[in-house]
């Protein structure tokens, strides 16, 4: 049997796998409410679950980095999802902070395989022209993933209340991991489903020769042999400074909405998704644009001007968001933060991919761990800082920090990277 467009399978599993994955980290914000109350926890307790969470999501990033270079991306995911649902379910039999600190602790450990793995999964089935657009679908997932998630959880929550609801979460993620073990058997090389003019347009752009890629297995390098080149540093400095504009939208876009606007919960769901839906397109069109100009240009060139566009959009978002934004008009700013969210997908299926145009096989993996747990650990600064500023009301300075750090993440594409390509032509064992 073989099926045409096998990848194109794959990319749409693992788009569906972020949905999840963004559903089931949405759930606990949106049912905290309840949640909190029948267990007996204040405000206080909700902001150490989000520490709790974003520290263990930093360090997830990084040991699924090196668990799928171990493993696969076949295996890998499957660990990955099925601890998250597991964690998910989990949260159903929470009794308190202890308990309830350790199933957030091992949902940020699962759900962080997710960009690592995906990465690695998208250097393995595509070739360089399409891996944009791949990352973009996949990308997509996230926004995709925040447009449906309080209709999904407010369904689940009025007909079943908060601990069944997170039981059938865990049990949609579980079930995720038939269609994916079925469909994904090997890698391209071996895929007995895979058709030739696949297998070949997927082969022919490896960074080494296809000979070598099939029978010499990779050696991954050391962690300190990839920080030997600046080029990882561009996509670590990068991503530090890139990665708070996701996670300034989506924890704290509701509290300025209701700081500002006044808004109340219903309010705030019933017109954040517009934002998000423009994310999502952001991802899809950032990768179909980087796809064009990879036709006439170089992969050095499309990859840094579809970042740098990228980043200009989500500057003039933020500029027009301080200088227009009027106390009586709230979805002036919710379409600009959708400029800015458009903006920074655009980008940012460029930036994670940049990993696995610098490297191959088993190092690609670890490089995007590192990089997600320095995207991870960033916003947890950002929250800090956020926090201090805002004391006296005004979010201005904290939206003048985000353009500053646009700028840094761009510059360090240019300055570190020189160019965007194969660092080492051959690593074998």
């Amino acid at each position: 049997m073989k099926i045409k467009g096998l990848r194109w399978w794959i990319i749409m599993l693992i788009f569906i796998a972020t949905v999840i994955n963004y559903i089931d980290r949405t759930a606990f914000a949106l049912l905290w409410p309840q949640m909190g109350e029948d267990l007996g926890m204040d405000k206080s307790d909700y902001a150490t679950m989000l520490n709790v969470f974003l520290a263990c999501y930093a360090i997830g990033k990084f040991a699924s980095g090196k668990l799928y270079d171990a493993i696969g991306t076949r295996l890998g995911f499957t660990v990955s999802i099925i601890v998250w649902s597991v964690a998910s379910a989990f949260h159903a039999f929470a009794r308190g902070l202890i308990t309830l600190s350790i199933f957030r602790g091992l949902l940020g450990l699962g759900e962080a395989g997710n960009w690592p793995g995906a990465v690695k999964s998208n250097g393995e089935w595509f070739p360089v022209k399409e891996r944009a657009i791949a990352q973009g679908i996949f990308n997509a997932g996230a926004s995709i993933g925040n447009v449906i998630a309080p209709f999904v959880i407010v369904f689940l929550y009025s007909r079943f209340g908060w601990q069944t609801t997170y039981i059938i979460l865990g049990a949609i993620g579980l079930l995720w991991v038939i269609p994916w073990l079925f469909l994904n058997k090997s890698t391209p090389e071996k895929h007995p489903w895979v058709t030739d003019k696949e297998r070949n347009l997927i082969l022919s752009s490896r960074i080494d020769n296809v000979e070598e890629e099939t029978t010499v297995k990779a050696k991954s390098l050391s962690v300190g042999k990839i920080l030997s080149y600046k080029e990882s540093w561009g996509v670590l400095t990068c991503r530090f400074f890139i990665e708070p504009i996701w996670w300034f939208f989506a924890g704290w876009m509701p509290i300025y909405l209701n700081d500002k606007f006044g808004l109340s919960i219903e309010e705030i769901a019933g017109t954040m998704w517009i934002s998000y839906l423009m994310a999502a397109a952001g991802s899809i069109i950032g990768g179909m644009f980087v796809r064009e100009l990879i036709k006439k240009y170089s992969v050095d060139i499309s990859r840094k001007a579809t970042i740098a566009l990228g980043g200009l959009l989500v500057l003039i978002a933020f500029v027009c968001i301080i200088t227009l934004v009027k106390e009586d008009n709230f979805m002036t700013f919710i379409y600009f933060a959708g400029l800015a969210l458009f903006g920074f997908q655009f980008a940012i299926g460029n930036i994670q991919t940049i990993s696995s145009d610098l490297f191959r096989g088993s190092s690609v993996g670890t490089l995007a761990g590192l990089a997600g747990t320095v995207a991870a650990v960033s916003p947890m600064i950002m929250n800090w800082f956020i926090g201090k500023i805002t004391a006296g009301g005004s979010y201005v300075p904290a939206f003048i920090a985000i353009c500053v750090s646009v700028v840094l993440g761009v510059i360090a594409i240019f300055v570190l990277i020189k160019n965007i390509g194969p660092v080492r032509k051959t690593i074998t064992s």
